[in-house]
């Protein structure tokens, strides 16, 4: 286990800041995810950190040793990235050790770390298959035991599940999860997925324009945003946003949550017009129309299904609004 410095780093291409300043403490042992809009800088950073990018200024350090002028190979990582970049030819065995067969490991070390790997991974029964013969779920397994078998200080993955399906991607969130809880090992993970980052992550880093928005355990992103951006992109469906002047508020913005409205007729807060329903099984979704609000979100209970052109009132529950600067 190994930490993760970052102190002040920046990066420009050209006239463009990617990143700016960001200043990150990854703790030992931690899952940490990288989480924001695409073009927010999150696999830029990520990059910076496997060395496949030159940090325009400031430092990294893992291990506590500064290697922001160091090779990659030198760095201690292993990445997974979003293509498995499997060999065709190779049998599963053969792909989770080429590199260790590329640096001339003893075959007998090579083979010993492969099938500690495939028993991690539950790959044990597919080690002579090629990867045609895979699903996608079991070629991305691979690809991380290729990582695995190196023994890194770090692993780092680059929006690893994006390719699969629903259905495959909430499995191996589970499955990375077990993995990391089986290895103790730092990993950095990078998605644009919120429900990923709220799944798997131990911190979450939010990030904004190539700038630290906020960081912290999922929760507390959740509970306690620290700005509006944050607000509205962690939890699904987002927060409620309105100007608070809109809502009778003196803050700059006023935010309350889908599931933290209730569905009333004792005297409530707003009065809106139903004018679209998701019903979801568990829960139902309800979009309203509300005079000089617009659009507001209310998750209820599944077997509610308003009429569309219904009206309908809502009351934020005690305590869970939210009132930024």
């Amino acid at each position: 286990m190994s930490s993760v410095v970052l102190s002040d780093l920046c990066k420009s291409f050209g006239a463009i800041d990617v990143i700016r300043g960001v200043d990150l403490v990854i703790e030992p042992g931690e899952f940490c995810v990288f989480v924001g809009p695409s073009g927010c800088g999150k696999s830029t950073l990520l990059r910076l950190i496997a060395g496949l990018e030159e940090a325009t200024s400031g430092t990294i350090r893992i291990d506590g040793k500064d290697v922001t002028d160091a090779e990659p190979s030198a760095r201690g990582i292993a990445m997974v990235f979003q293509n498995y970049a499997l060999y065709p030819h190779l049998t599963v065995r053969d792909n989770i050790g080429f590199g260790l067969s590329l640096a001339r490991r003893p075959k007998a070390e090579i083979r010993a770390r492969v099938e500690a790997a495939a028993e991690a991974l539950q790959l044990t029964h597919l080690l002579d298959r090629k990867p045609k013969e895979l699903s996608g779920g079991q070629r991305q397994r691979v690809a991380i035991g290729r990582a695995i078998v190196r023994d890194p200080k770090v692993f780092l993955f680059d929006e690893p599940l994006s390719n699969l399906d629903a259905a495959l991607r909430a499995q191996m969130r589970i499955e990375l999860s077990d993995l990391h809880r089986k290895l103790g090992a730092t990993m950095i993970y990078v998605t644009h997925d919120q429900v990923e980052a709220m799944t798997m992550a131990d911190k979450i880093v939010v990030l904004n324009g190539g700038r630290i928005e906020q960081v912290g355990s999922p929760i507390t992103l959740y509970d306690t945003p620290a700005s509006p951006f944050v607000a509205g992109f962690i939890g699904s469906p987002r927060m409620n946003l309105y100007d608070g002047r809109a809502v009778g508020e003196s803050c700059a913005t006023y935010g309350i949550r889908p599931e933290h409205l209730k569905l009333t007729d004792m005297a409530p807060r707003w009065r809106g017009t139903v004018r679209h329903v998701e019903r979801l099984g568990a829960d139902t979704v309800i979009h309203l129309d509300v005079p000089d609000l617009g659009d507001m979100v209310v998750r209820a209970d599944g077997d509610r299904n308003p009429p569309i052109g219904s009206m309908l009132g809502i009351s934020p529950l005690p305590g869970r609004e939210h009132r930024f600067p």
